[in-house]
């Protein structure tokens, strides 16, 4: 086995770890064929659709954060995901490993690009939730599917099928309609998919699983999170009341909370199932800005909900049509 994966004749311990690390997400990826048990299933749901709650509710959340501004709450994030992330992988036994990762050049780089993506992928979303509009924000996710073909269309060089055409058709004529309704970019729900969408090309590229990646993303903001506490005097910390610090303390662990069960959900459940189930956390947002945080949706949204929302349901259609024949093919 080892010999397999290349870890035999590594003559360095940083090149050993990461082939050791590479054979370890062959293995986890292998495990996706394998037969499921109810009781896997039923576990990986729950968890898959604990993930998607705390995600869908996030608004919230960040809504407790005001008047703190988006930008530090970023650098709150970021500081205090870290130690997390740090403890989790000490318990995992596997920090050794993702560190054999950091010393590689290229790993650093994309690692570098993603963190880029990912705090404006934050920012964004904690600025909608406070400016009042996180119904845009909503919008973006439920994009985000689409957004994430086209990346793949133009980056990958994969094929699109009829759906996937049909359904990228319908996220742009959503799009013109925004712009046509109301003269403008429907900013927000872009900048939301599509940072997202990039920062999952960005991931296909690096050698770590969600929570290596999260520490590594989370170390490269750190410098920059610490420097503008210490510029900005701490951010936010300390002037809004002990309420406010204890939201932005804690953001660390409500960062990383969802993404341990999320994980824990991908390796009992099936892709297809574990995908289908990420349309939940857009369809809470929405509906926590329509109700708890009393924002209004007009026609122009609406019809521009139901564009997306068809393709999205002639995507998920196509792929749910797929798994069952390859099922059939299995029998």
């Amino acid at each position: 086995m080892l010999a397999q994966h290349g870890i035999v004749g590594c003559k360095t311990r940083p090149q050993r770890l990461l082939f050791e690390h590479r054979a370890l997400r062959e293995r986890e990826l292998e495990s996706n064929t394998l037969d499921y048990s109810g009781q896997q299933l039923k576990m990986g749901l729950t968890l898959a659709v604990t993930a998607n709650i705390i995600w869908g509710i996030a608004a919230l959340y960040w809504i407790e954060t005001q008047p703190v501004r988006a930008v530090d709450v970023v650098a709150h994030r970021a500081i205090w995901s870290l130690p997390i992330a740090t403890a989790i992988l000490l318990w995992l036994r596997r920090l050794p490993a993702t560190w054999a990762l950091i010393k590689h050049r290229k790993t650093l780089l994309w690692s570098a690009l993603g963190t880029l993506l990912l705090s404006t992928n934050w920012g964004v979303f904690v600025y909608a939730v406070n400016a009042g509009r996180a119904t845009e924000a909503s919008l973006g996710y439920f994009m985000l599917p689409l957004l994430t073909i086209i990346v793949g269309r133009f980056v990958f060089q994969e094929t699109l099928s009829t759906a996937h055409r049909l359904a990228i058709a319908l996220a742009i004529a959503a799009v013109v309609l925004q712009i046509v309704a109301y003269g403008s970019l429907p900013w927000i729900s872009l900048i939301v998919s599509t940072s997202f969408a990039l920062y999952g090309a960005i991931r296909k590229n690096i050698v770590a699983d969600s929570m290596q990646g999260l520490f590594i993303e989370t170390l490269c903001m750190a410098p920059f999170a610490l420097g503008w506490l210490w510029f900005t005097g701490g951010a936010g910390m300390g002037a809004h009341g002990l309420r406010v610090d204890v939201f932005l303390l804690l953001a660390g662990v409500y960062t990383t909370a969802p993404l341990l069960t999320y994980i824990a959900a991908a390796r009992l459940l099936p892709l297809s199932i574990v995908g289908f189930t990420s349309y939940l956390g857009p369809t809470l947002q929405l509906l926590v800005a329509q109700t708890a945080l009393g924002e209004s949706i007009d026609l122009v949204t609406a019809v521009s909900f139901g564009l997306v929302w068809m393709g999205v349901v002639l995507v998920s259609g196509q792929g749910l049509l797929r798994v069952r024949r390859q099922r059939r093919q299995q029998v």
